[in-house]
């Protein structure tokens, strides 16, 4: 059922977009300080709306229920269907935390800027991307504190949530945000789309094989570095695209409507 999910959560970030309105074709010209408290409310929610934000998160709630958390980490460890063994896994989980680094920033460097200006684009580009992922640290090793549960072998307490789930879902999602001020046609983009899904999940999976995390670890993980990611894309660097999946609330009647849209 989890894998399942995952999949599902693969396509979704493959078929729906999520950025803002488009500003300059130059990633890293238009990077703020100072967005306004507009901005930031509305990058939050634009955040918070992602498919793979609120996807992970509901479902890193959802497999704690009964024990199905517990059952699939015990599967995973023991049989090691896709690394083969625990040690193979967990020298795969940093091996693609690794990759989402280079690929976020393999992505900025070749990413169109200006000659006479080029230093300076990248420098606000990487600077934004740079605080992303420092947030994103922060926040994972202060959510670890507090959550303070044990590993599924055993060992330390530091289990939930997971940081290379984590960090390798706030690079990737960097990279994607990166890829939409080139001009790619859209076999290429979707394929762009879906590999960098692919490595945030396989770097998941690779923790919960490798025995170290349960799945709500990696999903809650995967959660955060998303969420991140287009919160600092959306309220500090202008987007690329105009295309966004939009939930709302608007009065109607004597209720509430809620509206879920994709704009283009």
């Amino acid at each position: 059922m989890t894998l399942k999910a995952l999949a599902l959560a693969l396509s979704l970030l493959a078929l729906t977009g999520c950025a803002g309105a488009p500003r300059s074709p130059t990633w890293g010209a238009d990077a703020t300080a100072k967005p306004g408290w507009s901005r930031l409310g509305e990058a939050a929610l634009a955040a918070a709306g992602d498919p793979l934000t609120w996807l992970p998160a509901a479902l890193s709630a959802g497999v704690q229920i009964g024990k199905a958390d517990d059952d699939i980490a015990d599967w995973a460890n023991e049989e090691t269907p896709v690394f083969g063994s625990r040690d193979t896994a967990a020298d795969a989980s940093d091996w693609l935390r690794v990759a989402g680094y280079a690929s976020y920033g393999a992505a900025g460097l070749l990413a169109p800027a200006p000659a006479d200006d080029w230093l300076a684009t990248k420098a606000k580009g990487f600077a934004v991307g740079g605080a992303a992922i420092l947030a994103t640290k922060g926040a994972t090793e202060g959510l670890k504190a507090a959550g303070d549960r044990r590993r599924p072998l055993g060992g330390d307490d530091d289990s939930f949530p997971s940081g290379h789930a984590s960090l390798t879902g706030v690079t990737a999602r960097l990279a994607r945000e990166t890829l939409g001020y080139y001009d790619l046609p859209g076999p290429a983009r979707l394929g762009s789309d879906i590999s960098l899904a692919g490595l945030a999940v396989m770097t998941g999976w690779a923790r919960v094989e490798a025995g170290e995390h349960y799945p709500a670890d990696v999903l809650a993980g995967l959660a955060l570095g998303n969420f991140l990611a287009v919160f600092a894309s959306e309220a500090f660097l202008a987007p690329a695209t105009g295309d966004r999946l939009q939930l709302g609330v608007t009065p109607h009647g004597d209720g509430m409507l809620l509206r879920l849209g994709l704009k283009f």
